[in-house]
């Protein structure tokens, strides 16, 4: 086990407790969690890559770790009213697509390597600062207008275009 793996699994028992300020409407408390939990993942990405301490077992588990946070988080503040259930459907496909790739490829005996593509990234980052932004406009009482319209555009144009390059890599893999 090395910083980093510790690091991210203590950003998997954030999880919970992010959901249930969001639940018990506690946004300052929800807000803080998720700032830590985006620092740690941060941090443990650094020492990983920099510090020679990257693992097998952090590749797996960072990626878990990250999408944990982000599908949970939206999927609570869609049951709480505060972001639009098309969007959590919307990123939630995207992610169980990319696993039933991943699972078909090696059930047909043709693995694939899903590394993120550039496209991905942003992705990953706009919905990060989309739910910042829904947990701190809730939690210090700021009315995000059209920014929160933006926002959600943002992530699903941000997320079809992900999906896109992931289906289109993963359907050339299957037909090489």
């Amino acid at each position: 086990m090395t910083i980093p793996n510790l690091i991210t699994v203590a950003r998997l028992f954030l999880v919970p407790l992010v959901i249930v300020m969001i639940v018990n409407a506690r946004w300052e408390a929800a807000f803080i969690i998720f700032v830590v939990a985006g620092i740690s993942d941060a941090v443990d990405g650094f020492l990983a890559k920099h510090c020679g301490m990257a693992s097998e077992l952090g590749a797996y588990l960072d990626p878990i770790a990250d999408k944990a946070l982000i599908v949970s988080i939206y999927i609570t503040l869609a049951v709480v009213g505060a972001i639009p259930v098309w969007l959590v459907i919307l990123v939630a496909a995207r992610d169980i697509m990319i696993v039933a790739a991943v699972l078909l490829s090696w059930l047909l005996a043709r693995p694939v390597a899903m590394a993120p593509f550039l496209v991905s990234k942003l992705n990953t980052a706009a919905q990060i600062a989309f739910a910042a932004l829904a947990l701190g406009s809730r939690a210090f009482g700021i009315d995000l207008g059209p920014a929160a319209v933006v926002g959600e555009l943002v992530v699903a144009v941000l997320t079809l275009a992900s999906m896109a390059a992931y289906l289109a890599f993963w359907l050339r893999h299957m037909a090489g």
